[in-house]
């Protein structure tokens, strides 16, 4: 949010500058983004009062000004504006004056006649964006003066970075109370001139949603002047806010929000037809919006309906049908107040986000509507006439929201902050934010104002004291705390070791969002019943992830667009599965390993420079398997995967059970995500994949161990995995290790075939191994991998 610096001191006025005040409110818990200057010194540009207003002998567009700017004598200025009139006051940039952008002022001809000046639009001066003419200055100002001066320019911009909690400091009102309290100034909301009713007329208010909207206040003012301008102060104060003029009602309705926090809305009178409600949308309900869009409404968004239509989105933006222009003379003012519970999501489901949704949808003080409504009151008939009726409230006191008492206790206080505070400074402190306080025997009872939704237990209120403490104040004292460790299971590798190892493989861990673009998901894991948010951050962002692979594609994606050459990441996190209507959560580890196998360097082979490969990656797998001690029984066998390139992909399994996948990207989805080379990816599922063998003593043998090689000619669809089972099998408890050490292809192996060599360790722990046995035990794998794959020893 950003605010004036002159309009919060107006409220609230400590004795520090500029830096001090916003490293204030950032220690109170309203964190400053930025402070800027509002606009440049503006030298040399003045007030000017336009005296006549002639035509440009030779040209139809411009015009011959004479102009007043406190000199002896009127100066001719040639303008081009649309809007420039005689007895108008203007911003005029003297002969030497230079405004933003670089643009020096100087004495000129402009067709045929002398130009002593530029009367300036607010674009020109750097002040925003022009409404299409010159600046238009208030009547009655004294030519001459800066512009600077005038429009208060001597001001900074402060940027505030809110949290969701302090839904109530998205006003001047909540922000200067929070700069009062921490300065121990005396604070009490400014007075609001009421304006008695003049006029009987009404409108009739319904509340047909009376737990999302249990109060709704309205009044109408007749006889506004349709010129009417709105002045520049207010359109000053405005722009620093970051919103822009449009029309003296609309403007009107967004100062009172600023100031107060309540958003507001004006109609069109003329334009109603009967009873304004609130009630639910119907279904298929469609609703034109002031931003021209027309929406088709849910059953769950509430509207404000008069007795033909829906004429506006509760709490998130008007209809155009009803809208105030240029010959509104007859306004009807709303001010209500809407559960944040019946707003929230509902804006971001229509891909809007105005400034009265971010509000009502984290809580707007439930007992501000009268005073908005009177502000508004009286600002409109101060500046642009009219009279109004009566002041019209409808309440629905069983769903208005309560405030009930939260205890802060004196002990709780002092052990979590770690510092004794005065009982009198606390209720000080918590009296000074508007909060009833009540002693009693333990601490304190506290009711908080009707805006503080975020003051619901105790803690909170801890904050609250410590925020106006001082969290520099709190000493700085290690804490000691005892604690029991429990016991690791040896029946599970935990996640942490997991986590070092494939750190110390050269991965590094990363955290994604749980919720991802529902598009990509399908298209990487196929269709399937995704887990849809009710409330998504966006529509990139709408459901649950069924795989880590989204989040760790894109942290890739990001990293080449950086220019990143290596890239080797990790993750362990929940993935979220709809089955009959139940949704399942799974705890998954995976990775993604893209461009070089390792750095470039001098004394290596070119393998370091090419991409990891698929084998490359298995080994960081299979180690990562080997931490359970019973790698022999996980075999990668060939399968498809709609996210993996054919070929390319091996399902992880143990026993039968899958527990995990393994491949390169699809060529479909490399392009689709713009990365090349293809990535390598993969997926375990640690509830059984990273069960472990209880580990069991047995001594190192003192008999020598004896090595046979095979190498045998076998299809080359058998895999690797198949013939080390099938020695394993048939071997017995005399092999200890077996292993590929060669594949060969090529010369001299008919196609269609691939030579394997296996290497076997033979080993008896009790004597050495007769050639008898050893033979007997290589000629039984050979017989096994021959009758099972039809393969032959290759001589």
């Amino acid at each position: 949010m950003k605010i004036s610096e002159q309009w919060l001191r107006e409220w609230a006025d400590p004795n520090v500058d500029t830096g001090g005040l916003a490293e204030q409110l950032t220690m109170a818990g309203l964190e400053v983004d930025s402070v800027e200057p509002c606009g440049v010194a503006l030298d040399g540009v003045v007030v000017a009062k336009v005296l006549e207003r002639n035509p440009h002998p030779d040209a139809d567009r411009l015009s011959l000004c004479s102009v007043d700017a406190g000199q002896k004598k009127p100066l001719q200025v040639v303008c081009g504006a649309s809007n420039v009139r005689a007895g108008g006051f203007y911003p005029l940039a003297t002969i030497g004056a230079e405004l933003p952008g670089g643009l020096k002022i100087e004495q000129s001809t402009i067709r045929g006649q002398e130009s002593f000046g530029m009367l300036c639009s607010t674009a020109e001066l750097g002040l925003g964006e022009s409404a299409g003419g010159l600046l238009e200055l208030g009547e009655g100002e004294e030519p001459g003066a800066g512009i600077a001066d005038l429009l208060g320019l001597d001001d900074h911009i402060i940027d505030l970075d809110l949290t969701p909690n302090r839904a109530d400091c998205f006003s001047i009102l909540g922000v200067a109370r929070d700069v009062a309290a921490v300065n121990l100034l005396e604070f009490s909301e400014p007075a609001v001139n009421g304006i008695g009713a003049e006029l009987d007329d009404i409108v009739s208010i319904s509340l047909k949603a009376g737990d999302a909207c249990p109060v709704f206040a309205g009044r109408v003012v007749k006889g506004i002047a349709p010129d009417a301008v709105t002045p520049l102060w207010l359109r000053e104060r405005l722009r620093r806010s970051g919103l822009r003029a449009l029309h003296p009602v609309v403007d009107i309705t967004n100062y009172v929000m600023l100031e107060l926090g309540q958003p507001m809305h004006g109609y069109d009178l003329a334009l109603l037809n009967g009873t304004v409600t609130a009630r639910m949308a119907k279904k298929g309900e469609k609703l034109s919006l002031l931003d021209g869009q027309e929406v088709e409404l849910s059953k769950d968004v509430l509207v404000i309906a008069d007795d033909k239509a829906a004429i506006g989105m509760a709490g998130i933006m008007g209809g155009n049908k009803t809208a105030v222009g240029s010959t509104t003379t007859d306004v009807f003012l709303e001010s209500a107040y809407f559960s944040p519970a019946a707003i929230a999501g509902r804006a971001r489901r229509y891909g809007l986000h105005t400034d009265a949704s971010l509000r009502f949808e984290r809580g707007v003080d439930f007992n501000g509507q009268l005073r908005a409504i009177e502000r508004a009151t009286e600002l409109l008939v101060q500046i642009a006439g009219g009279k109004a009726g009566p002041v019209t409230e409808v309440r629905n006191d069983k769903h208005m929201p309560s405030r009930a008492a939260v205890e802060l206790r004196r002990e709780r206080l002092e052990k979590i902050l770690g510092v004794s505070i005065p009982d009198d400074d606390v209720e000080s402190m918590l009296e000074r934010l508007g909060f009833q306080v009540a002693k009693s025997d333990s601490g304190w009872s506290v009711i908080p104002t009707s805006a503080r939704f975020d003051i619901a237990i105790e803690e909170d209120l801890v904050e609250e004291v410590v925020r106006l403490y001082g969290y520099d104040q709190v000493p700085e004292e290690p804490q000691q705390v005892s604690a029991t460790l429990a016991s690791a299971s040896e029946a599970r590798v935990s996640m942490g070791r997991a986590r070092m190892l494939l750190a110390d493989r050269g991965y590094q861990e990363a955290i994604t969002y749980s919720f991802v673009d529902p598009g990509r998901q399908q298209a990487l894991l196929g269709e399937a019943a995704d887990v849809e948010l009710v409330n998504p951050i966006s529509a990139e962002q709408s459901v649950m992830r069924r795989s880590l692979w989204p989040g760790l594609l894109q942290a890739v994606t990001v990293n080449c667009s950086r220019q990143q050459g290596r890239v080797r990441l990790f993750e362990v996190g929940v993935i979220f599965n709809s089955q009959a209507n139940e949704i399942i959560e799974e705890e998954v580890i995976a990775g993604i390993a893209w461009g070089h196998l390792l750095p470039e360097q001098w004394g290596a082979d070119n393998r370091g420079a090419k991409a990891g490969g698929l084998f490359d990656i298995k080994s960081d797998i299979e180690a990562l398997i080997s931490l359970t001690g019973d790698a022999e029984s996980v075999t990668f066998n060939a399968a498809e995967h709609a996210a993996l390139r054919p070929g390319m992909t091996a399902r992880i399994e143990r026993a039968g059970q899958t527990i995990g996948w393994l491949g390169e990207l699809h060529p479909r989805l490399v392009q689709q995500w713009d990365i090349s080379p293809a990535p390598v990816l993969f997926e375990l599922l640690p509830e059984a994949g990273l069960v472990a063998r209880l580990p069991a003593f047995r001594p190192v043998s003192r008999f020598p161990s004896v090595r046979r090689d095979l190498a045998i000619l076998v299809d080359e669809t058998i895999t690797a995995a198949e013939l080390l089972e099938a020695a394993r099998d048939a071997a017995g408890a005399l092999l200890q290790d077996v292993w590929v050490f060669d594949v060969y292809t090529g010369d001299n192996i008919e196609r269609g075939l691939k030579s394997v060599a296996l290497g076997l360790i033979l080993q008896e722990t009790s004597r050495t191994l007769t050639e008898l046995e050893i033979e007997g035990a290589v000629n039984a794998v050979i017989e096994r991998i021959s009758g099972k794959f039809n393969a032959s020893i290759r001589e």
